[in-house]
């Protein structure tokens, strides 16, 4: 995720513009100083300040977990300069550090270690924590929210309705900003929009696939229909904006410890044919003498606490799945978890094709045959990373937008309210077929 979106998207204070929202007069069932709408690190952070300086906090948690992917699979800290990290998001990494014996910050740590942490802030705090429910609805009167109301859509328990004076959206969709008026984008700007190099439409040699590989079913076969996973649609102009956002997976919390292991098996909806361009550079690399270890094989494979991993992407192919969330954002809650679970059997899936695949070379597959899923971790999820990486979702049109200026230096912030250290980082977002191979498109990572 670049820093321009992670900033936009965890703190948005609701200041909000007249809007059309339902106007009907509504009692609330709470009322509070502050409603931090999303128990994602950020949310946690945020209740956890006003809570300490005296104020009343609800804070309004969609799923099961408080945390959001800190707590759900992304245990190896993205970070540049680690002095830039300083104040309560300083104190997170310290306690994490003392819950393992250290005298110093842990910025690699176990998921349930995480959640300990957080659940710790909240305890401290004595803020109250409603899982399960997604906002629906939003009352303003005039330019300012009044109430915002709640649904639980797995349970059928009676929507909730929340009055307070500060209203905080802390989700990574934003959709308590969406259904309040504020202005928004989803997908990229071209690059003319802001004046930008690195916005919209663009082939990167990073995460690339490797020249080479074939698009076709037969190969050379251009009649004989594409593989699965790559477009039809001849690539835009460079630099052209559209509704494409960067694609989504879930960091894999794996183990090597045989003693805290459940064994892969074959996954939902599985097909082979998903894994076709995998298949394809595995054969190409194998044939160079190349593919020796997984991690060669487009897995960044990161070593956490207690012989567990943090797996992300990597490469050209591998767990982001290139297309399949472009409608997230603004998609309805069970829009969402249907593309949350294809996500999930996708990410399954390859681990699956890596261990078991008998063109996946036997080396490689008994590499991938070490891990399995922790039993201590997710333990009510099947032990499956409870949190989607959202890398990007809505994105605030505020009086000022962040761009890739104020990431190289361009233009400064006078004013600012936090700081991070890290690379313009966004993944790919579509792949398609150029000169008769494989090409990805979306990739950027400047420093």
């Amino acid at each position: 995720m670049t820093l321009r979106n992670t900033l936009l998207s965890l703190f948005v204070l609701l200041i909000l513009p007249q809007g059309c929202i339902n106007q009907k007069k509504q009692t609330p069932d709470y009322e509070v100083d502050v409603l931090v709408y999303g128990g994602t690190s950020a949310g946690v952070i945020a209740a956890y300040t006003a809570s300490m300086e005296g104020r009343s906090v609800l804070i309004v948690e969609p799923g099961r977990h408080l945390g959001g992917l800190s707590s759900g699979g992304l245990g190896a800290t993205d970070i540049g300069r680690q002095e830039a990290i300083t104040g309560l998001s300083r104190d997170y990494y310290l306690r994490l550090g003392a819950k393992y014996g250290l005298d110093d910050v842990a910025w690699h740590f176990e998921p349930k270690v995480a959640e300990e942490v957080f659940n710790d802030y909240i305890r401290e705090a004595e803020i109250e924590v409603l899982f399960d429910y997604s906002v629906v609805d939003v009352h303003k009167r005039g330019t300012d929210i009044q109430t915002v109301t709640f649904r639980d859509y797995e349970h059928g328990k009676d929507d909730l309705t929340v009055s307070a004076v500060v209203f905080i959206d802390c989700s990574y969709e934003g959709d308590l900003m969406a259904l309040s008026g504020v202005s928004y984008t989803v997908g990229r700007e071209s690059n003319s929009q802001y004046g930008e190099t690195w916005n919209g439409v663009q082939i990167s040699k990073d995460n690339q696939v490797p020249p080479g590989i074939d698009p076709y079913v037969i190969p050379g076969d251009s009649t004989s229909g594409l593989i699965w996973g790559v477009s039809p649609e001849p690539i835009a102009e460079t630099g052209s904006g559209d509704h494409k956002v960067q694609a989504y997976c879930y960091r894999l919390c794996m183990t090597t410890d045989p003693d805290n292991m459940i064994p892969v098996t074959r996954p939902d909806n599985y097909d082979p044919a998903h894994y076709e361009v995998l298949r394809r550079i595995i054969q190409q690399r194998d044939s160079l003498g190349w593919v020796q270890r997984i991690w060669q094989l487009y897995l960044r494979i990161i070593e956490m606490p207690n012989n567990k991993t943090d797996i992300n992407n990597k490469g050209g192919f591998s767990l982001s799945m290139a297309g399949a969330n472009w409608e997230y954002p603004e998609a309805d809650y069970w829009r969402r978890k249907e593309i949350a679970k294809k996500i999930e059997d996708y990410n399954r899936g390859i681990i699956y094709f890596l261990g078991h695949d008998p063109d996946v070379p036997e080396h490689v597959r008994e590499q991938m045959l070490q891990y399995g899923w922790p039993k201590d971790e997710f333990v009510d999820n099947n032990h499956f990373p409870h949190q989607l990486y959202i890398r990007e979702s809505r994105r605030m049109i505020g009086q000022l937008v962040m761009t890739e200026h104020h990431c190289m230096s361009r233009e400064f912030a006078e004013d600012g309210i936090a700081r991070g250290s890290y690379n313009m980082d966004s993944h790919n977002c579509d792949r398609h077929v150029i000169d008769g191979m494989v090409v990805n498109e979306g990739d950027v990572q400047i420093r």
